[in-house]
């Protein structure tokens, strides 16, 4: 029995001390080395996400900001609100989405370079482009409103011009889900009537302080390129005008570049104030 008891114990005792090892195993290291890896992994895989393309772009129905410049209804240049950069140019490019507004987008994306794109009712017209408007729109660009048929408002009876107004803006908020805050009319002509039309519908009106490429001297990559960053026109606040034109799609380019090597800040819209009077 004495023998019996004394095996016992030895087979409960070796039994305990593997369980102790055992546990000793499944517990991590006391030197702090499971600690340095957890780290360690947490700072790779921060790296990894700091290594990840940032995208520059601005979704503006994302942010909500307050309004650092405004338009002066004069000259429609931009102006700064309290302490903002007064050096500053705006981009825009009216008549899209004709032949080349989707490369330009792409284009100043590439460069980080906001814009407003002032559309066309009459280029809207099959789902290609409808897709090319999302697409612009989906890259952080801006839509805005150039009526629908191009016409000069002033020749326009109330009715009509009502019509080249409100139907752009019921395309462009079924397509990308809003209406455009900004208006431009054609050859820059509008009406009292048109006036008030984009007032009612919380619109600012837009002109431009200068443009050149709808002039046959400058219907070229370079000649375009050159003239919209060396124009004496040029100061702070510029308001610049471009077309989906290819001539001014080969520049555009340059005349971003241009622009920042004479230390303009390209203007994102979404700092513009909107609010109209």
């Amino acid at each position: 029995m004495r023998k019996f008891f004394t095996m016992t114990a030895a087979i409960l005792l070796l039994a305990a001390c593997g369980t102790e090892k055992s546990s000793h195993e499944d517990k991590p290291a006391s030197d702090g080395s499971a600690k340095q890896e957890v780290s360690g992994n947490k700072q790779e895989a921060e790296g990894k996400e700091d290594n990840q393309p940032k995208d520059d772009s601005t979704q503006q129905e994302d942010i909500d900001v307050s309004p650092e410049y405004k338009v002066n209804q004069t000259t429609f240049a931009l102006e700064p609100i309290g302490e903002a950069n007064p050096k500053v140019a705006l981009l825009t490019i009216d008549d899209a989405p004709d032949e080349h507004a989707l490369e330009m987008a792409k284009t100043l994306k590439k460069l980080n370079a906001p814009a407003i794109f002032f559309v066309n009712g009459h280029f809207i017209n099959s789902p290609e482009k409808e897709k090319v408007i999302k697409e612009i729109h989906d890259l952080g660009f801006i839509i805005g409103n150039h009526t629908y048929s191009h016409s000069d408002l002033t020749t326009l009876p109330e009715e009509k011009q009502r019509e080249e107004i409100l139907s752009v803006n019921e395309i462009v908020e079924k397509i990308i889900g809003e209406k455009p805050k900004f208006f431009r009319a054609p050859f820059g002509k509008n009406t009292d009537y048109s006036r008030q039309i984009v007032a009612d519908e919380d619109m600012l009106l837009m002109n431009w302080t200068y443009g050149y490429d709808w002039e046959k001297e400058y219907m070229t990559g370079e000649a375009i390129s050159d003239i919209m960053v060396n124009t004496p026109l040029l100061q702070d606040g510029a308001n610049l005008l471009m077309h989906d034109r290819e001539w001014t799609n080969d520049g555009l380019e340059k005349i971003v570049e241009g622009l920042r090597d004479k230390g303009y800040e390209l203007l994102d819209p979404i700092l513009i104030d909107t609010e109209t009077e």
